[in-house]
């Protein structure tokens, strides 16, 4: 008689846990579909991975041409 209240008392657990579970998957799914994550918001495209660039040689440095500066009077900056 106590293994048939044993077993008893193990399958309603085992029925309000599945109960349990499935209601709260639902709430979870009413929060989720409020919000908007996969969307790509409008005016920005996703980039398309095309492969990495090969990496530029370390040992020839980059020369950049330099503009003197201008002062508030027009007058170029020699130094």
């Amino acid at each position: 008689m106590e293994i048939a209240i044993t077993v008893s008392v193990i399958i309603a657990m085992i029925i309000i846990g599945v109960l349990w579970i499935h209601l709260l998957n639902g709430q979870h799914d009413e929060r989720i579909a409020v919000f908007r994550y996969g969307d790509v918001m409008p005016g920005v495209r996703r980039r398309s991975r095309k492969g990495r660039r090969p990496a530029e040689h370390a040992g020839s440095p980059v020369v950049t041409a330099q503009q003197p500066r201008e002062h508030r009077d027009g007058a170029a900056d020699d130094a």
